[in-house]
């Protein structure tokens, strides 16, 4: 037992050590990583508030209930009574007496660590609240600056709650030492009366009551501005019932709050628990009635019989906030009777905006970006494709881009060290045309291949931070000797794989013992602190994707789901949208970000879902940079009237760049974001209606449609996604790069409203929005059934029929595009076919597919099809080269089945290929497998 006992303090101190190493080694490699890519700053305002505010609270909380348990064991009974008939309490009272001190320091302690992990919590409350910026606009109701619904209201929420716990608390521990101590016994030995031993004990309980009953008066009090957040059943904000009833009824609640603790403080002298106890009684009562019952009883009788009359003041707060605090006051509706009918020239207005028309779907198309522009097993393409723009030959053109990241689910052989020195980066941006395709409907690239080809400046091709690879990678050697790190997995003219040896200011360097040790720990691989691959010179790459980055660098900020790769000024960087936002904004409807944000392509995983949480205030008030090469992470102002970003400024100084710094060629990448523009539409869904009445009745409600290509693909019920491309507005001069969307009416599938955003952050007009509504009086077809149209159209379906039953090649539909031209709307989708059964097939865009009011048509180019529907001449070039029509024969035509099977054969040969590490004879291959297609859609047409 002797032995035992021993152990145990060494133990003790075993545990203590190895807690402290695991909490330093996570603190120093955190602090090092902020520091390599410029944050350092905001680690260390981060850690030093989180660990004053621990320290803080948690000594307050200790020395509040420790101060009281204190004052309670020096106000106990000197001789406490024996005998009380409870052998266990006599047990405790000896106990407390020889021990008071080591339990009241350990009740402390742990009550302390609670509150101090509860304080630590609000660093952001915080900040807010001691660095807020005002709104310079005033709540309606109380007069109040927004800025103290946004950033004051939710630290006094946290500071009254906090005191009032702690007063209960000690309350509590304070009654617990009084009746082990016999202060409290509530009967006397021999007596019937029940009544307390110590008029010291009564009274230190009053005073503490009565203080908690102070504080729950001012927590009652300060509820009254939370009515401007708070969500009813018709609205977030200040209704009629909160503003008659609750309102009201909070005010006499903190009246009788007050009345109360000044019953107990009284109570401290008169020693009369029958007065404050009742008093208590009725003050529950009271907030059962008022806060219950009365409001109920009101919106049941006098406001429900008349409810929009009652509500239409509030309902137009809730509007003109609501549009304020989501950016959408100045949207700009225009009525819009679409035509239906056609003629011949009809789109010559709008010429100049089809050749911008895209039909690279950058959903459908990540396979052929794999299978062309893969190289190596090792290297990959997200499964969603982003879309940005570029000048080539003096022209902008959308272009569809992303980037060869390494995936090392690919290698042949993961040892640690091809995982962690060898393969350490990807390699070159990969861009073709949004609105052309090669000879076997293959993408046209602009930039392709390794090293990088094609119409873009020259560039750093290096990934070492990107979306894909979020292992860690160590990287750099003295000069000198030889590199490590795969570059180049070799050339056409034969030269072997090249290497490289990392010299960018990205990463942390681990050449000290102190930092490999840390890291090793961090990563719980000892391989760190054996590998000869770690010298000197080494640094260690982690943390690497552009989200996690730019979020660690502005904490305070919500990055957009989807980052996306551009090239700017010689070097390939992440474009990251960051927004600021806030839940209590007076008034302003709140909703959920993850749903407002979730369509099609996040619900099958290829674009990030957001965080699961409420708001009513949003702006896009950063964008962010993250180099792909060195991982710097550059944070630009962008909204330089938000009061948020501007309060964060003040917490982070110098973390924003001004807008000022953004270079001409950073801000011809930059657009509109996703998400923002997603939000936005699910708000104008219905607050477009600004009439309070039309409101209320739900009589004008739009819903974003269904993506009708997902439920046909998936059977998925998601929202359409938005689409990044080129429209002319009716009545502009030129097209402009947009987001674009569509509504239909709540319940139905017609067309109810058309959105769009001007995307081009180049463009004065940056940010507008403007919505098309649709006439009442004739119906159009919107996108599910202008959808079921194209499928099942004859023309249509002739031309599929070989790729829509079982054979060698399917179709795919692409993205349905809708588009203001002609006086009406123009539906346009491209559609693909890919090769089945094999792992080298990839979807090339073979047909097009066009709609305007009930004609539709179909060809191998958007200038054939339009030229179908417009009575053989669309008015306009859309820039296309001619082809041959496409194929309406049988799929057993002898000529194209012998093509077919050709091209087969070449396919295979060429995996063959890819999977040698043969290039040049898998282009070759592939080349001679695209044209056998070509060769067997051509049979087929001229039979």
């Amino acid at each position: 037992m002797r032995r035992r006992n021993a152990l145990a303090p060494f133990a003790a101190i075993v545990a203590f050590l190895v807690i402290a190493f695991v909490i330093f080694t996570n603190v120093w490699t955190d602090r090092l990583w902020f520091i390599s890519f410029g944050f350092g700053e905001v680690f260390s305002t981060m850690l030093w508030t989180r660990l004053a505010l621990f320290a803080g609270f948690a000594l307050l909380m200790a020395l509040v209930v420790v101060g009281n348990l204190l004052v309670a064991r020096r106000l106990r009974p000197r001789s406490a009574p024996r005998g009380s008939g409870s052998e266990l309490l006599d047990r405790y009272r000896s106990t407390l007496d020889k021990r008071f001190v080591p339990i009241a320091v350990a009740v402390g302690a742990v009550l302390g660590l609670f509150a101090g992990g509860a304080g630590s919590g609000q660093v952001m409350t915080y900040q807010a609240w001691r660095n807020s910026t005002p709104f310079g606009q005033t709540d309606p109701q109380f007069g109040l600056d927004i800025s103290f619904f946004v950033f004051e209201y939710p630290w006094w929420q946290f500071v009254l709650s906090f005191a009032f716990y702690a007063l209960l608390l000690s309350a509590a521990g304070s009654m617990i030492i009084y009746l082990v101590a016999g202060a409290l016994r509530l009967t006397e030995p021999g007596k019937g009366r029940r009544r307390f031993t110590s008029k010291a004990a009564q009274a230190h309980l009053s005073v503490l009551l009565g203080l908690a009953l102070l504080i729950k008066a001012g927590d009652y009090w300060l509820d009254q501005y939370g009515l401007a957040i708070s969500d009813s059943g018709l609205l977030t904000g200040m209704t009629y019932t909160s503003t008659h009833a609750s309102l009201n009824a909070l005010r006499v609640l903190a009246g009788i709050a007050v009345l109360c603790a000044l019953m107990f403080l009284a109570n401290a002298v008169l020693t009369q628990w029958a007065v404050p106890l009742v008093g208590l009684v009725l003050m529950v009562l009271s907030g059962i009635i008022l806060q219950g019952l009365y409001p109920a009883a009101m919106q049941g009788i006098s406001v429900n019989p008349d409810e929009p009359q009652k509500e239409r003041p509030y309902i137009e707060r809730n509007i003109a906030a609501t549009r304020a605090a989501y950016g959408v006051e100045g949207t700009e509706v225009t009525s819009y009777s679409a035509e239906t009918d056609v003629s011949a020239g009809q789109l010559r207005a709008d010429a100049e905006a089809l050749p911008g028309i895209r039909l690279m779907d950058p959903a459908v198309i990540a396979p052929a970006y794999e299978q062309s522009q893969q190289v190596r097993g090792y290297y990959s393409f997200p499964q969603l494709l982003d879309v940005d723009r570029y000048t080539i030959d003096g022209d902008e053109t959308d272009a569809v881009v992303a980037v060869r990241e390494m995936d090392l689910g690919g290698l042949d052989q993961p040892s640690w060290n091809n995982l962690h020195t060898v393969y350490t980066h990807g390699y070159g941006l990969v861009a073709a045309y949004g609105n052309r395709k090669g000879p076997g409907g293959e993408p046209e690239w602009i930039v392709k291949d390794i090293p990088p080809t094609g119409k873009l400046a020259e560039h750093e091709p290096r990934i070492y931070f990107g979306e894909l690879h979020d292992d860690y990678s160590i990287v750099g050697g003295p000069a000198g000797t030889s590199p490590t790190e795969l570059d180049t997995p070799g050339r056409d003219d034969g030269e072997g794989p090249r290497y490289y040896t990392y010299t960018g200011k990205g990463g942390v360097p681990i050449g000290n013992p102190l930092n490999q040790v840390a890291f090793a720990a961090k990563f719980a691989d000892v391989n760190i602190l054996l590998s000869d691959r770690v010298n000197a010179e080494s640094k260690i790459i982690h943390g690497r994707t552009p989200k996690e980055r730019v979020e660690a660098a502005a904490p305070w900020m919500t990055a957009d789901s989807n980052a996306y790769p551009a090239v700017v000024e010689g070097r390939i960087v992440w474009i990251v949208d960051g927004y600021t936002t806030s839940n209590s904004y007076p008034n302003s409807q709140r909703v959920s970000l993850q749903d407002s944000t979730t369509d099609s392509q996040s619900e099958t995983g290829t674009v990030g879902i957001q965080q699961d949480t409420k708001i009513n205030y949003i702006r896009n008030s950063v964008k962010a940079v993250v180099d792909a090469y060195d991982g710097t992470v550059s944070l630009y102002e962008w909204d330089e009237a938000d009061p948020v970003l501007k309060t964060w400024q003040k917490v982070f100084p110098g973390s924003v760049k001004p807008k000022s710094e953004i270079s001409d060629d950073l801000l011809n990448h930059l657009r509109y974001p996703s998400d923002l523009f997603k939000v936005q539409r699910a708000i104008l869904g219905r607050y477009h209606v600004t009439d309070p009445n039309n409101w209320y009745l739900e009589s004008d409600l739009w819903r974003v449609p269904q993506d009708p290509v997902a439920v046909n693909r998936a059977g998925s019920a998601a929202q359409e996604t938005p689409f990044y491309l080129s429209i002319k507005w009716p009545g502009d001069e030129k097209p402009i790069f947009s987001q674009t969307s569509t509504y239909v009416p709540n319940g139905r599938q017609n067309l109810a409203g058309y959105l769009a955003v001007n995307a081009d952050a180049s463009d004065p007009n940056y940010g507008r929005l403007r919505i098309l509504r649709m006439s009442d009086s004739s119906q159009i077809d919107g996108p599910g059934q202008t959808f079921n149209a194209l499928v099942n159209d004859r023309a249509v379906a002739e031309r599929l029929r070989p790729y829509l039953n079982q054979g060698a090649a399917q179709a795919r539909y692409g993205n349905l595009l809708t588009l203001p031209v002609g006086g009406g709307l123009l539906y346009v989708q491209p559609i693909y076919t890919m090769r089945e059964g094999t792992s080298g097939a990839f979807p090339g865009l073979q047909f097009v597919v066009v709609r305007f009011g009930d004609h539709i048509g179909i060809g191998n180019t958007l200038q054939e099809a339009l030229d179908q529907v417009f009575a053989g001449d669309a008015g306009a070039n859309t820039g296309e080269d001619g082809e041959p029509s496409a194929p309406t024969g049988e799929p057993d035509n002898p000529a194209a089945t012998r093509a077919l099977q050709q091209a087969q054969q070449a396919f295979t040969e060429a995996d063959e290929a890819l999977k040698n590490g043969d290039l040049a004879t898998y282009q070759a291959k592939l080349k001679e497998a695209q044209e056998k297609v070509e060769e067997a859609m051509q049979a087929m047409g001229q039979r």
